[in-house]
């Protein structure tokens, strides 16, 4: 596995080394020596999120105040746009973002650190998306900032007016959000 970076150093894309012959192939999803030694994080993976979702849905723009979820990202089935927004007042890249095409063929993972928000879109009929968080979900704590929020700006890759859910139509902008220190 190696680790490219992106224009956030903290946001990083994983590609795996696969290994194939006749048979098939195999690669490591995920090394905990070898994701510290990219990433000089020690962290503990406490839960697995699997979702599907069909084309032109979006999710996001997800995190949690209190109880900051670390994402390993990846998409085991069909392709997404996915993304992840720096929500760190203290930073020198707050409200900025990065996105990163994931599919099932190209195998990569992006890490969305803790203090970031996270989204996606399908642009496969349909994707089915894992990742590894670095704490529990705490609904109480979750916020989620409007997807199309002209103060981030981010470039989704869609023509259409997206599917969302109704937490994600209401969300609010990040001018107005609760963000980490």
């Amino acid at each position: 596995m190696k680790a490219v970076a992106t224009d956030i150093p903290e946001v990083l894309i994983f590609q795996p080394q696969i290994f194939s012959d006749a048979r098939g192939l195999f690669w490591e999803s995920f090394n905990e020596r070898r994701f510290f030694e990219l990433t000089g994080i020690k962290t503990a993976f406490v839960q697995d999120n699997h979702t599907k979702s069909v084309k032109d849905s979006l999710r996001g723009l997800h995190y949690q105040l209190h109880q900051p979820q670390g994402k390993l990202v990846r998409v085991v089935s069909g392709e997404i746009f996915d993304v992840a927004v720096d929500l760190r007042k203290s930073s020198p890249t707050f409200g900025r973002w990065v996105g990163a095409v994931l599919s099932a063929e190209n195998r990569q993972q992006m890490w969305v650190p803790a203090g970031f928000a996270h989204g996606f879109v399908v642009q496969s009929e349909s994707a089915e998306i894992l990742y590894k968080v670095t704490d529990f979900y705490a609904p109480e704590y979750e916020r989620t900032i409007r997807w199309n929020d002209p103060s981030i700006g981010i470039e989704w890759p869609i023509g259409i007016s997206p599917l969302l859910s109704a937490k994600d139509q209401a969300a609010g902008s990040l001018t107005n959000a609760e963000v980490f220190a």
